[in-house]
């Protein structure tokens, strides 16, 4: 009898073990939210991406795969509150009316909040304050008055953008250059197409780096642009979303993340 007993024993151990060991098939990957966070259960959230904003998102040569601040913060928040980001790339071009549709379920593209945004979209908390500058070749000389002044200087930034709207109050609107994406800009740069580019200061400092002593700032235009994820209105994601954000700003998480890839 004693033996039976230990060979059932040994057995429900065994089965124990196995059953650990058999890979999670429950929504989510049997995952949950952190403590004091709301639980979205697993759920798959499409997150659009432009893919052409370092620091914020880009595509890693080497492995073809999307890297940039967006992509480790959003995963950081799915991890918190317990979804699985779908990273969908989009053209920054109609990404408003995209996500006032509900064709995407979050927008992460160092987006910054407007008022006038804020009548078709919801916005997160902010998560970054930026300032707008001027970004010129590595050896300009002329200063910010100085472009305003030489009637020739022409300047570059993204259609649709803030960063255009603070270009052309800046300059005058007809020696204002927009580009799809500011990979463009900065290739018009490059070549000597245009003189310079009005962006913000952390995509300066990404494009910089990806461009090593062949790009300086040459001056701050502006200071106080705050940048907020983007969502579709009334979204049931903001709340859940900011407690996760919120939770990374108390307990450094985010700090850390922002000077890894150079936003402070």
């Amino acid at each position: 009898m004693k033996k039976y007993s230990l060979i059932v024993g040994i057995l429900i151990i065994a089965s124990l073990i196995f059953t650990a060991c058999l890979p999670d098939t429950t929504g989510g990957g049997g995952g949950s939210a952190a403590e004091g966070l709301p639980d979205l259960g697993g759920r798959t959230i499409i997150v659009a991406v432009e893919n052409a904003y370092p620091p914020f998102n880009m595509i890693d040569e080497a492995s073809g795969d999307g890297v940039g601040w967006d992509y480790d913060v959003v995963r950081e928040i799915c991890t918190r509150i317990n979804c699985v980001p779908e990273f969908a790339q989009a053209a920054w071009d109609g990404i408003f009316p995209a996500m006032a549709a509900g064709e995407y379920d979050m927008l992460a593209d160092g987006v910054t909040f407007t008022a006038e945004r804020d009548q078709t979209v919801d916005f997160s908390i902010p998560y970054v304050t930026i300032g707008q500058v001027l970004l010129v070749r590595a050896d300009e000389t002329r200063t910010l008055d100085e472009f305003i002044a030489d009637a020739a200087a022409l300047i570059g930034t993204q259609l649709g953008t803030t960063n255009e709207i603070v270009a052309k109050e800046t300059f005058p609107a007809e020696r204002v250059q927009s580009f799809e994406d500011f990979g463009g800009a900065v290739l018009a740069l490059l070549s000597g197409d245009i003189d310079g580019i009005v962006i913000d200061n952390v995509s300066a400092a990404g494009f910089m780096s990806a461009n090593v002593d062949q790009m300086k700032i040459a001056d701050q235009i502006t200071s106080d642009e705050q940048l907020a994820f983007v969502f579709p209105p009334g979204s049931d994601l903001i709340e859940p979303v900011n407690a996760a954000l919120q939770s990374m700003m108390d307990d450094g998480k985010l700090d850390e993340l922002n000077i890894k890839w150079g936003l402070k």
